[in-house]
């Protein structure tokens, strides 16, 4: 049987070492827990953005597991509300929002549609994007984690008048990466971004409109 003495000499000598390495886990534990905050890097990336420009890769599943739809492109943003998406494989198309109308221009058709962008925009990445209004006014939001590195935030939009089911966000060393949507049908659209610009120069006239002589121009609403 160990001297009391000597127990408490040992307690002493070894215990503190194995305390302060017990605060040093802790707060290495807190800060991985922080870096993790997906939900907070979501409004910390959308605070003091106006712009953004990117390339895109585009995954289209159905929900019957079918045949996969893949296309590629660049995206602009210009906050609050404009929008552009151009879309070079596999086919030529064209979105753009306005600030109040959202045209669809399939080159390959030669047919243009468009309608108000309010109606379309509830749930929607573009409206978590393109929107000044903080995300949590859209959105309800919770941090998830899918195993792949990645910092993800899942937001469920808060109105039921959308075909968005739930937005996933993705980020790597703190820069926007990976985007998913389900719809109500159960369809998942990936995106994955490359090249990110934030904050560039970007034009006023790039979110305006010019319709295409000789294409078919159907309003919607």
């Amino acid at each position: 049987m160990y001297p009391t003495s000597s127990f408490r000499r040992a307690g002493t000598s070894a215990g503190r070492p194995l305390f302060v390495v017990a605060l040093l886990l802790a707060a290495l534990g807190t800060t991985q827990t922080l870096a993790a905050d997906g939900v907070t890097m979501v409004t910390d990336y959308l605070r003091g953005l106006n712009s953004l420009q990117a390339n895109f890769r585009q995954i289209t599943l159905a929900a019957d597991g079918g045949e996969m739809i893949e296309s590629r492109g660049t995206f602009y943003l210009l906050r609050p509300n404009r929008f552009r998406w151009d879309y070079e494989t596999p086919s030529e198309q064209l979105i753009v929002a306005d600030g109040k109308r959202i045209y669809v221009y399939d080159k390959e058709l030669e047919q243009v549609s468009h309608r108000s962008q309010k109606a379309i925009l509830d749930g929607t990445p573009a409206q978590l994007l393109a929107s000044n209004e903080p995300p949590e006014k859209y959105f309800t939001m919770r941090n998830i984690d899918r195993g792949d590195g990645r910092v993800w935030a899942e937001l469920i939009p808060k109105t039921s008048d959308t075909d968005v089911e739930k937005l996933q966000i993705g980020f790597t060393n703190g820069e926007l990466d990976t985007l998913v949507m389900e719809d109500r049908f159960g369809q998942l659209t990936r995106f994955i971004f490359t090249d990110l610009d934030r904050n560039p120069q970007l034009q006023y006239d790039m979110f305006r409109f010019n319709r295409p002589a000789g294409a078919d121009f159907l309003k919607i609403d």
